[in-house]
């Protein structure tokens, strides 16, 4: 406003500057009745277009002047909203360095509280060691004793036979009372040493299990750190090529069901290091009894799954979200052991259905053939009919693939296809509303090839490792 009025006055300044310093001329000596005549009209018209120009002057300064206060109000506007990212920013900085010490001082606890077992573990051993050789010299005398028992007891059987005197045989009596309570002690004390030697192992192994911890927690640490330096830069699916034969990965889970033994009960994203390969990322899907290798998720449709066979064999998407882990990986987790490949969906009526099926994939040289039996759920059987197919994708057509004679073949996406089968949880995300048939036959498809075509809302295929596979 302050700007507005200066450009007013300035105008006004302006017009009568013009006005006052016009340049003056001595007007001619004319006649007395000349100069009593009115101002010729060349004089008055030059006055109007004078004032003209400063009205014309005044709107354009007032123009500028309005549009200047649009431009200011919408330069504070755009300040209050980059102050208030920044506010956001500040406040999620924050956090994240709270969160951060917060993780140190726990595993600054944990080294703390593993050197003191590591120094008790060492006293108990020698104390441990102690107790053996004291043991084995109790044994000896032990040994001592029964022989002289022995004797004893010959020497009581031939002086019986000669009828020795009662005070005698009262001292062989309290001899042999002793020594019974001898060996009751030194039993006692076996018990005792058996009972130390447990403890001693329990706290061993407890002492395993919390460097254990330690280390897959600080490389864990050391790999999310990473990760958000630049996370825009770190590939999810790529394998981890981070001192693979040191001591950082050799700690690692092999899979999520290692990782639930080992107590872990937050789902996430980990790092898993299978058999024979190299670490990489999982999502690990904990429930309350198991852990979960999690293969595939669907959730909506901001990731395109009609990829090409490379991209399936190495992973894609987001493991947070919509992903495909990739074959190789899937592979080198079936080689652990037993596992159980779990189906679960969920239809646009918010109906949830699954099923299981015992699991196991053959490796790259012959396209990952899945072999499957049904083992137990609520949905319709259709996988058992897929044992045996090979993967196909659209750039490697493996069993025929989709041929002519198989019109309603879902061919969108990777997946295990035989006998013209319409069962496809990696085809196009659809929803409820899709029209045309054509088109939800593409979609993500549980089928035993009757029934209306229907794409669903979500899907998710997981691992998880039998019991009594020893994983």
């Amino acid at each position: 406003m302050k700007l507005f009025c200066l450009f007013l006055l300035l105008a006004g300044s302006t017009a009568a500057y013009h006005l006052d310093t016009s340049p003056r001329r001595e007007p001619p000596t004319l006649p007395s009745e000349v100069l009593t005549t009115e101002a010729t009209p060349t004089e008055a018209k030059s006055r109007f277009a004078m004032l003209d120009d400063v009205r014309l002057l005044a709107n354009g300064l007032l123009q500028l002047g309005q549009s200047l206060r649009e431009f200011v109000h919408k330069t504070k506007a755009q300040i209050n909203d980059i102050f208030q990212k920044l506010n956001i920013f500040d406040r999620s900085f924050y956090q994240l360095s709270v969160v951060t010490s917060e993780i140190k001082e726990e595993e600054e606890e944990l080294k703390k509280t593993t050197n003191i077992l590591k120094a008790n573990n060492e006293e108990i051993r020698n104390l441990s060691m102690e107790i053996n050789t004291k043991i084995n010299t109790i044994l000896q005398e032990r040994t001592q004793l029964q022989s002289k028992v022995g004797s004893l007891e010959e020497r009581l059987k031939g002086l019986s036979e000669s009828m020795i005197p009662a005070d005698q045989l009262s001292e062989i009596t309290t001899l042999k009372e002793v020594i019974e309570a001898q060996e009751k002690t030194i039993t006692s004390l076996l018990n005792a040493v058996k009972e130390q030697h447990d403890q001693l192992d329990h706290q061993k192994i407890k002492i395993k299990n919390l460097e254990e911890k330690l280390s897959f927690n600080s490389f864990q640490q050391t790999i999310d750190k990473s990760m958000d330096s630049d996370h825009s830069a770190t590939d999810m699916f790529e394998y981890l090529q981070i001192n693979s034969t040191g001591t950082e990965t050799r700690d690692l889970p092999i899979d999520c069901s290692e990782l639930f033994t080992r107590g872990e009960t937050k789902s996430g994203v980990y790092a898993v290091k299978p058999n024979q390969s190299e670490p990489f990322y999982a999502y690990c899907e904990m429930s309350s009894d198991q852990g979960f290798t999690v293969i595939q998720q669907r959730v909506d449709s901001t990731v395109d799954f009609d990829q090409t066979w490379e991209m399936y064999q190495k992973g894609f998407g987001n493991l947070e979200k919509d992903f495909w882990l990739g074959l190789k990986k899937i592979h080198t987790i079936s080689r652990l052991g037993s596992y159980i490949l779990r189906i679960d969906v969920e239809d646009w009526k918010e109906e949830k259905h699954w099923a299981e099926y015992s699991f196991s994939l053959e490796g790259p040289s012959e396209d990952y053939t899945l072999h499957v039996s049904h083992f137990a759920g609520d949905l319709p059987d259709v996988m058992t009919n897929l044992t045996g197919s090979r993967f196909s994708t659209k750039d490697k057509n493996n069993d025929s693939g989709c041929s002519p004679d198989c019109t309603t073949r879902n061919c969108t996406g990777g997946w295990w296809q035989s006998a013209c089968s319409e069962t496809n949880l990696n085809g196009k995300y659809f929803s409820l509303r899709t029209k045309g048939r054509s088109v939800r036959r593409k979609g993500i498809q549980w089928r035993p090839g009757t029934g209306p075509s229907y794409s669903l809302k979500m899907s998710k295929i997981s691992l998880r490792a039998l019991i009594d596979s020893g994983n």
